[in-house]
């Protein structure tokens, strides 16, 4: 049973797998035997090091996905680098906090461009890929901010982006399973990471958050990466169109 969670001679490519989340999924896809595609807005040495020095086959993309046309370039140039892709990591996100009535129109797109319409067009670019190999997976990272409002801190532009993932993951699975691909997502819940680094250590949001999960404390990245492994591999091979919540209990109330 423990092989179903190997992932030798297939290839990953992993969005925003740089920092945080994405740089967890890298690791442990490494680990299961995968060849690395990390795609990051910004070369971050220490990361690539650290992945490099694991001994993991890695080529890095340094793409910018809130341009127009950006994550279906990334997917093509990885193809091109490594002859296929058995695996899609769309990781790259970004959070934005502000009351609705004066959120500022730019950062609502930008909230969108990278958390929705990337993933978009990077689905979109690998279909055809995964569909000449009759195999895929494509793994999308939501949020419980697509399944429930979170409170102290209003944010409804990045709970709309991570709830239209959650339904594009459900679409694209009913779509894609006669072609042997798998679409599931991963709603993570508060993880400690750069971009919840902020929130975690405000006086006001973080208690809120804390008592609101049972567990009483925020995930790590390598627990998101634990469940990613899962929904990369074998070893959930009848699993599809699924949102595995990752979140100590939080939505559980």
């Amino acid at each position: 049973m423990l092989e179903r969670f190997r992932l030798d001679g297939q290839v990953a490519l992993v969005t925003g797998g740089s920092r945080g989340i994405g740089l967890a999924i890298a690791n442990v896809l490494g680990e299961a035997g995968a060849r690395l595609v990390v795609s990051s807005k910004t070369r971050n040495e220490a990361a690539i090091y650290e992945l490099e020095a694991a001994g993991y086959e890695l080529h890095h993309i340094e793409a910018d996905l809130s341009e127009p046309g950006a994550a279906r370039a990334v997917v093509e140039k990885a193809q091109a680098l490594v002859g296929r892709l058995d695996i899609l990591v769309n990781n790259a996100g970004v959070a934005r906090h502000g009351a609705t009535e004066v959120f500022p129109e730019q950062s609502y797109r930008d909230v969108m461009s990278i958390n929705l319409d990337a993933v978009f067009g990077a689905c979109q670019a690998v279909i055809p890929i995964m569909k000449a190999q009759k195999s895929g997976v494509i793994l999308n990272i939501g949020s419980i901010s697509g399944l429930v409002s979170n409170i102290p801190q209003q944010q409804v532009a990045y709970n709309a982006s991570k709830a239209a993932v959650h339904m594009l993951t459900r679409s694209l699975a009913s779509d894609l399973a006669a072609f042997n691909i798998r679409v599931n997502a991963i709603a993570p819940g508060y993880i400690t990471t750069d971009m919840t680094v902020g929130g975690l250590a405000d006086p006001d949001w973080a208690p809120t958050w804390l008592n609101m999960t049972p567990m009483g404390r925020p995930g790590s990245a390598e627990e998101v990466a634990a469940a990613a492994l899962f929904l990369c591999s074998l070893a959930s091979s009848y699993v599809t169109g699924e949102i595995l919540v990752v979140d100590g209990g939080y939505t559980s109330r």
